[in-house]
């Protein structure tokens, strides 16, 4: 049973404690502080940041001296029960920690703000911001979590500071929504009201279940992992360092023989000591079994493969390539990418030749895979990809595209790939064929998904994870154009007095037969920097007339920026597998058909085989009633609704749920 959080009230108190009475409500409730500050601070900032930040936030939130008087010691109240908290009146214990959560959340929404001074479009530096404990040669983060907190993290990381401080204070210290209002207003947040609707739509309609997911090991930064291979990263930089300060040394010599009437050309290693990011020798390299033997299974446990990871020429031009942007070079990014230089020594994942092309990978730690490729022969262009690839894990990051020509591509596979094969979506009932790879992790060029308005086929990869590190997982990948392929799952429909039901991995049979009909709609999603496409059959629908059949489902995209597109999709009964449905909404930048937005209704137009036009509607599981407005009224109890309407008539279409309110229908 979780421990509830201290409970103010009175959140307009601003009476001071003394040092004594906030130093123990900070020993007694530090976890839960800090955890409240992790969830506030910046997202950007990367795990390892906002845990040392979370911990600072905390620590520097004690008063330095005693300027008002004292409340009665904490040490004076009664041991409380667990579950129990401290609350104002309580002899002083509920002021002494609200004080201090005040002076927390204060300085952890600091973090996001720049000073008035600072220009608005410029990334405000290191210097201006709060300092952070130094940590030397270790990278530190809280124990990843599963499918769940991490879709949590990534809407949490979609949204202004106030709103996950109002997301934290509702879920975490209980607070309504009158309080976190009024706390937020004196922690000087921005527009405070508006952040508290957003976490309340954040909240979704599985609110306990949100809170369970935030009070997870993903959000605690008290429980924390290390990763010695970032030894090596204090290795490097001490050496750029002591080359930076050789470099000094240098420039001073230049300069006196300057002075004195001598002249001398510019060292010609100065801009590799100046960018030791840019220089191969600082490249970060993981040992070949690291996947195994990590909790984070992602890119940066991919080693270095390819026969020309020992050519430094080549990954020097690479590096160069990057850091300049020089002219001549063809540059493509996808969207929400920034194509600039790397901050720090990027991590190399392959260097080798495919396809008469030398193609090198980089790692920027977490943040973007980049992709360099230049001929081998001739006088060809080189080119440079990024793509963002930020929480990969173990589908997200199990491949990368390594080369593409025409209408064929090849991948690089992750190291815990242990069987690689492909299928095409539109043959469900075929079965799934071999695909080779060679010794570096490279496969054999498989089709492409057809450009343009054909869709005669939809190759796709399907993988296997080695037993090593997850048992008996089948998943699926497809090329949309950019590095990373997207992985595509299924949401099987709502079964009798079941609960909400999650994503799975899309190589069952219904799961293939509802792609068989939907992948050609993948075709509108190219090139948008999608991660992961999920098919959710969120409603069947008995037809009028016939009684046969159909099928509502919610394609839903999640992008690597956080943001979806939504495709609700109407199948009727087909004759053939790959019938296509109908695109009856489109929505995009939207929580609809994801954890955060549970609830949806759509409708459309049918016409029976009769002839006659109906008015087809249908919601998900929560929905107990269907209305019709406008040129017909009528309403259903259920899930579903079917009205006879003229083509053209305009009819409105609204839902009640269960539990109360109402939704309209998505367009």
């Amino acid at each position: 049973m979780p421990i509830h959080p201290p409970r103010q009230r009175s959140t307009g108190n601003s009476e001071r404690p003394g040092v004594q009475q906030a130093e123990s409500a900070l020993v007694e409730h530090y976890p839960r502080l800090v955890r409240l500050a992790y969830l506030v601070l910046p997202p950007p900032l990367g795990r390892h940041r906002r845990v040392l930040a979370a911990h600072a936030v905390v620590q520097r939130a004690l008063p330095g001296v005693r300027t008002a008087p004292e409340i009665p010691a904490l040490s004076r109240i009664p041991a409380q029960t667990r579950g129990a908290a401290p609350r104002p009146g309580q002899d002083g214990a509920g002021t002494a920690y609200a004080w201090m959560r005040l002076r927390v959340l204060r300085a952890a929404l600091a973090h996001e703000r720049r000073p008035r001074w600072w220009p608005g479009r410029l990334p405000v530096p290191a210097a201006l911001r709060p300092s952070l404990p130094a940590v030397w040669g270790l990278r530190l983060y809280p124990r990843a979590g599963g499918a769940a907190e991490l879709a949590l993290d990534q809407a949490l990381s979609a949204v202004p500071g106030a709103v996950r401080a109002a997301f934290a204070l509702r879920l975490l210290e209980e607070l309504d929504a009158t309080e976190a209002q009024a706390l937020l207003v004196r922690a000087g947040a921005t527009d405070p009201a508006g952040a508290v609707r957003a976490a309340r739509s954040l909240e979704g309609a599985d609110r306990a279940g949100a809170g369970e997911l935030l009070r997870s090991g993903e959000f605690d930064p008290c429980v924390l992992q290390t990763r010695p291979s970032d030894l090596l990263r204090r290795r490097h930089r001490m050496r750029a360092v002591a080359a930076v300060a050789a470099l000094c040394v240098l420039a001073g010599g230049l300069v006196a023989l300057t002075e004195q009437g001598a002249s001398a050309p510019a060292p010609g290693g100065a801009r590799s000591a100046i960018a030791p990011a840019l220089d191969p020798a600082t490249l970060l390299r993981t040992a070949a079994d690291e996947w195994a033997d990590t909790s984070r299974i992602d890119f940066t446990a991919w080693p270095a493969r390819g026969d020309l990871t020992g050519d430094r020429a080549l990954l020097s031009r690479a590096l160069r390539a990057w850091g300049r942007l020089p002219d001549g070079t063809a540059v493509s990014a996808t969207p929400g990418t920034l194509a600039v230089p790397p901050a720090q020594p990027p991590q190399l994942l392959y260097a080798g030749e495919v396809d008469g092309t030398a193609v090198v990978l980089f790692h920027d730690r977490g943040v973007r895979v980049v992709r360099y490729a230049e001929p081998r022969a001739g006088s060809g262009t080189p080119a440079l990809d990024f793509a963002r690839t930020d929480g990969a894990d173990v589908t997200t990051g199990a491949a990368l595209v390594v080369s593409r020509d025409g209408d064929r591509a090849r991948f690089l596979m992750a190291p815990w790939i242990s069987r690689t094969t492909t299928r095409d979506l539109l043959a469900p009932d075929s079965p799934a064929r071999t695909l080779q790879v060679n010794a570096d992790g490279v496969t054999a060029a498989v089709p492409r998904p057809s450009p343009g308005g054909r869709c005669d086929s939809w190759p796709v990869l399907q993988l296997r994870s080695s037993e090593r590190i997850v048992e008996n997982h089948a998943f699926l990948l497809t090329d949309l154009g950019d590095l990373a392929p997207v992985h595509l799952t299924f949401t099987p429909g709502p079964a009798a007095r079941a609960g909400a039901r999650q994503p799975r991995e899309a190589t069952s049979s219904p799961a293939l037969l509802a792609w068989a009909r939907t992948a050609c709609s993948l075709t509108a999603l190219r090139g948008s920097g999608v991660r992961a496409v999920n098919n959710w059959n969120f409603a069947e629908q008995r037809l009028p007339e016939s009684g046969t059949p159909a099928q509502w489902l919610c394609t839903r995209a999640d992008t690597w920026q956080g943001p979806g597109r939504v495709l609700v999709q109407f199948l009727p009964p087909s004759s053939s597998l790959t019938g296509q449905g109908t695109v009856v909404a489109d929505e995009r930048d939207t929580a609809l058909c994801s954890r955060f937005g549970q609830h949806v209704l759509a409708g459309t137009r049918w016409r029976a085989p009769s002839g006659h036009w109906y008015v087809l509607a249908a919601g998900s599981r929560a929905v107990s009633r269907i209305e019709a407005t406008g040129a017909v009224r009528e309403s259903a109890a259920g899930t579903t609704l079917a009205v006879r309407a003229p083509r053209e008539a305009p009819v409105e279409l609204t839902a009640r749920l269960r539990e109360g309110g109402s939704l309209s229908a998505v367009r």
